[in-house]
């Protein structure tokens, strides 16, 4: 599958559309970044390994930071020196995701 790099406006457009159903997500160092902040970690940790499972069905991963109940996710495509649509899904499976732990 051929992944194409966003350009800063593309980018913006990405920011703005994962802001208007989850707010939090910004751009820092190049990378779209986010920090999820659940009740506790076992939710913290659940949350991690759902995503572990489905980054790896992807086959593109996070950085990520985990302290407690705060997970603080970096977003970034290392074949394409910048953000693309693996970055968006990504993103917006983790909204998703996060969204069920929060609400259990």
């Amino acid at each position: 599958m051929q992944v194409t790099k966003y350009d800063q406006a593309q980018i913006q457009a990405l920011l703005e559309e994962l802001n208007r159903h989850y707010e939090g997500w910004h751009l820092a160092e190049g990378k779209i970044t986010k920090q999820f902040v659940f009740t506790d970690f076992v939710s913290a940790f659940g949350f991690m390994s759902m995503v572990a499972l489905h980054a790896e069905k992807m086959n593109h991963h996070p950085e990520w930071f985990n302290v407690y109940s705060k997970v603080k996710v970096q977003l970034t495509t290392h074949d394409v020196s910048g953000i693309s649509d693996k970055d968006a899904d990504l993103a917006k499976w983790m909204d998703a995701c996060a969204a069920s732990f929060m609400s259990a």
